[in-house]
């Protein structure tokens, strides 16, 4: 038996019917029609998003050279937990830092997250909205990963999180600023491709001590509590300007330190004590020196002395007497034993 091989382009049999597909919007039910149609028919649901993606904020994280292992965990986890975000190599130090609008462009990117290693000690964080700006330059401090950290908390890849900001955000303008930096740099786009369409944690900015305190945390649904995720870090606000990497000063912050004064007043605060301590030992030797010539002669050595009568003075104008001198003085005891024998 030869079965019908249908060509290319051909047609098929001409008895059968080729079945047809039907979208049923809003979970309605299809139109009635004969049985032999509904048999031929496979019916598939609508989709579940009816939205488009128009939100195309990328962003790009990646850092200088010089970086430590923390440094470099900190940036995955922030690629981690931004579905929208970048990866690039590292930026050669000598390069100026108008070279990261140019990466920017070329990785198709508004938004940008650049990590500065300085003296492999010192880490800044820059974000600017690439190419025109504005950009601030942050202090970044008590850095601690997702991996160090070992929290209980936990939420979906790729979920869209809340922004929660602290009351003085909008108090004052710098401030005001920044938030809007960060909620165009950090909240994910709705309806992107690499997103859930889910939200299960919040991303908390903090201002206390002049810094601003980045936390993570997992929404619980039962009693909509808070279980910290990571990571966790802290930036110290330094300056913003108004284009990106560069361009006049906006603001600069005068309650800022920089590490390196920090590190000499920790210096100078210890050569501090240390010059107090010779002069504390200095001191004590001093004071047993003075103690020693005082118990050389003792002042209660006088306390009980009477005055004795004074004796005149004589004076011999002649020579004393010599004195008789008995010879044999023992003889008349020598006889008496000899008589007693």
């Amino acid at each position: 038996m030869s079965t019908h091989k249908r060509k290319r382009g051909g047609q098929g049999p001409i008895g059968k019917k080729a079945k047809k597909v039907k979208i049923v919007a809003d979970g309605g039910e299809p139109p009635s029609e004969t049985e032999q149609e509904k048999k031929n028919e496979i019916t598939v649901p609508a989709p579940v998003s009816q939205g488009k993606w128009t939100n195309k904020e990328r962003v790009l994280i990646f850092s200088s050279r010089g970086i430590n292992f923390r440094t470099r965990h900190l940036m995955q986890d922030l690629r981690t937990l931004m579905p929208h975000a970048k990866a690039d190599t590292k930026m050669d130090r000598k390069d100026k830092l108008f070279v990261v609008n140019e990466v920017c462009e070329i990785k198709n990117c508004n938004k940008c997250l650049f990590f500065e290693a300085k003296k492999k000690q010192d880490l800044y964080m820059w974000i600017s909205n690439s190419p025109h700006g504005p950009s601030a330059k942050f202090l970044v401090q008590n850095i601690h990963t997702l991996a160090e950290l070992k929290m209980t908390g936990n939420c979906l890849k790729g979920s869209r999180p809340l922004l929660s900001f602290d009351p003085k955000f909008d108090k004052e303008p710098h401030y005001a600023l920044l938030k809007e930096l960060f909620i165009q740099t950090f909240s994910t786009p709705r309806y992107h491709p690499k997103s859930q369409p889910f939200v299960d944690h919040v991303i908390t900015f903090s201002i206390a001590d002049n810094r601003i305190w980045f936390r993570n945390y997992q929404i619980i649904e039962e009693d909509a509590s808070l279980v910290e995720i990571g990571p966790r870090f802290v930036l110290n606000l330094i300056k913003i300007f108004q284009g990106s990497f560069g361009g006049p000063t906006l603001f600069e912050n005068p309650f800022f330190q920089s590490p390196n004064m920090h590190r000499r007043e920790i210096r100078l605060a210890a050569a501090a004590r240390v010059r107090e301590k010779q002069m504390v030992k200095e001191m004590q030797k001093m004071k047993r020196n003075e103690a020693k010539e005082d118990l050389d002669r003792d002042v209660t050595a006088d306390v009980f002395l009477t005055p004795a009568e004074e004796n005149p003075v004589h004076i011999e104008t002649e020579p004393p007497q010599p004195k008789m001198v008995k010879k044999n003085k023992h003889k008349a005891f020598k006889r008496q034993r000899m008589a007693r024998r």
